[in-house]
């Protein structure tokens, strides 16, 4: 009967040590390798932006059936408004300014509900809502204000759900020492703003770009100087921190990662730098020209590795064109706006 017990309770730990460790691996990934590399360069097709004269440092944003590119190197029209479709230039808006109607410090711009779109004014301390229809037809139309910010405490960039609930970016600024990120909660109607709960115990300062899906009810963090993912649920529920090859926890921004992430439907997408270094003299800090990530690291909800896409270009912005199932690109090339098909190179 004692040796029966001892087997059984033997056993019984051997279960629940399985169990921890299956839990465990869940929640922990580990991907010493991506090496289904898709070479897709001859596949991304240059953007004809007819006559529209947009700066180096621009972002792309697509609200409702417009491509929005905002361009923050401008010294007149901040925002530059196309059809998301063909590409057609229709108009610019926003000129740069303290005035009425005009935009100090551009920031985020985020579509919302019934046709409307927010954009962030870092110099005013506000966030902006436009109506685009009003936009297209009325010349001398002015937004309302959404949102005042608090100058200690701000979203940065944002996924507008509803007026309750968007999930954002928050900047929260360190006096003679830089600043902190944290992702939170925003309630657009009474301006409050919780942070979530998780954050990775490994990582001192925190620099991470973020996406967020209401369909999915997730989030995902990807670091710029960690080779780090982190998807958690909408309440901030740790689902799964994903480990490239290259982990590490040291407090550096010698080495670059991720840029960039988006959702694809049910993929999540980000653009990658293996590693490259930021700096062709780190002493000097002079940006290296070799800097900026050319790689598309495709990954699933639950973050498992499924293949990267190579463009073999250097890819300053992105963002994906549900309706046309593509990649829309900023690029430091020969050509400035470019799109990726993904047609057959998603699955």
């Amino acid at each position: 009967m004692e040796n029966i017990a001892v087997k059984l309770f033997g056993c019984l730990l051997l279960c629940l040590c399985c169990g921890c460790n299956s839990n465990s691996s869940k929640t922990e990934k580990y991907q010493n390798r991506r090496d289904h590399i898709i070479h897709v360069r001859e596949k991304v097709k240059e953007i004809n932006m007819e006559d529209a004269l947009i700066g180096s440092i621009a972002r792309l944003y697509l609200v409702h059936d417009y491509l929005i590119i905002s361009d923050h190197s401008s010294n007149s029209e901040l925002i530059h408004i196309f059809d998301r479709n063909n590409f057609n230039y229709i108009r610019c808006m926003a000129y740069k300014g303290q005035g009425p109607g005009e935009i100090a410090n551009l920031g985020h711009i985020e579509a919302g509900k019934n046709r409307r779109f927010y954009v962030t004014d870092h110099g005013k301390q506000k966030i902006f809502d436009y109506d685009i229809d009003s936009i297209l037809t009325n010349p001398l139309y002015m937004p309302d204000v959404k949102m005042t910010l608090n100058v200690e405490f701000f979203p940065d960039r944002y996924r507008y759900i509803d007026d309750t609930l968007s999930i954002g970016l928050i900047i929260k600024p360190i006096r003679n020492s830089g600043f902190d990120q944290s992702v939170a909660k925003i309630n657009f109607s009474t301006g409050e703003i919780k942070p979530m709960p998780y954050n990775h115990p490994d990582i001192e300062r925190k620099r991470v770009c973020f996406a967020a899906s209401a369909e999915h009810d997730l989030f995902v963090e990807c670091y710029h100087y960690h080779d780090l993912m982190t998807v958690c649920s909408l309440n901030g529920d740790l689902k799964h921190n994903i480990y490239g090859g290259k982990w590490d926890d040291r407090m550096t921004n010698k080495f670059a990662y991720y840029e960039k992430v988006v959702f694809c439907n049910d993929k999540i997408v980000a653009s990658f730098s293996e590693g490259k270094e930021q700096f062709s003299n780190y002493n000097n800090r002079y940006p290296s020209e070799n800097r900026y990530p050319t790689q598309f690291l495709v990954f699933n909800t639950k973050g498992d590795y499924i293949r990267t896409l190579e463009t073999g270009y250097s890819i300053l912005d992105f963002c994906y064109d549900k309706d046309n199932n593509r990649i829309i690109m900023i690029l430091n090339a020969e050509m400035q706006f470019a799109y990726l098909d993904l047609n057959g190179l998603m699955e």
